[in-house]
């Protein structure tokens, strides 16, 4: 497995790869966020981890230059108590995040359950199912979407998010629902976080993001799948 670490602080990209190399995965390191996106388009990654805070181009903007070509997961390093970091994270499309200072122990048991996730996504290859309905359509197989024929590219998170809503169609989720299904019980985010992930999954499948046709909310309740 191979994973991108991206971050100003040179001691700490040493430390990082050092732990992970020690635990048998292929780490590459950078220091801001342009090489780091240079780097992301070059080779295939398993992983991606990306600091917030960088000179010239950052964090932030260097997710969103990825997310532009590719599906990799992403975790973000913020600082403590930076909630709005971590919000705008994931608009630009991060599958995770965790503060600074951290346990290396804790960002490693992060990746694993990342990559644990993409395993058994990609251990489903041979199941392939579509879900269709109207102009969109779901590969199970492929995880991959499409918009009237045009594919669309969506994180992880984003793909597992629109599967579930689509195989329980009509079901109301309540947003820590959703955090437990998707993202999981270890995860240690709000119901902001599913939030954005809605309004990003409608800026990239509806016609109207603002009169949404796919994914509605239910008002005090959470988010539900309207088939047409």
């Amino acid at each position: 497995m191979r994973i991108l670490v991206v971050d100003d602080e040179k001691l700490l990209v040493k430390g990082i790869r050092f732990n992970l190399e020690h635990d048998g995965y292929e780490v590459d390191g950078c220091h801001d966020g342009a090489e780091g996106v240079a780097l992301a388009r070059e080779r295939p990654y398993d992983l991606i981890i990306l600091d917030v805070m960088m000179p010239e181009v950052d964090g932030l903007e260097a997710c969103r230059q990825i997310r532009e070509f590719s599906a990799v997961p992403i975790i973000m390093l913020t600082a403590r108590g930076e909630d709005m970091d971590k919000l705008m994270g994931f608009e630009f499309g991060a599958d995770d995040y965790i503060t600074k200072p951290f346990n290396i122990l804790e960002l490693k048991a992060r990746i694993r359950a990342i990559l644990r996730r993409a395993a058994a996504q990609d251990g489903q290859g041979g199941k392939s199912e579509r879900l269709t309905c109207g102009r969109l359509e779901l590969d199970t197989a492929q995880r991959a979407v499409f918009v009237e024929g045009r594919s669309t590219v969506l994180t992880a998170r984003e793909f597992d998010l629109l599967e579930l809503l689509m195989r329980n169609p009509g079901r109301v989720y309540s947003r820590e629902n959703l955090l437990n299904l998707v993202w999981g019980f270890e995860f240690p985010g709000d119901i902001r976080t599913v939030d954005v992930h809605v309004r990003r999954l409608r800026e990239k499948i509806e016609p109207n993001p603002a009169q949404p046709e796919y994914i509605l909310t239910k008002w005090s309740v959470g988010y539900y799948f309207r088939a047409n």
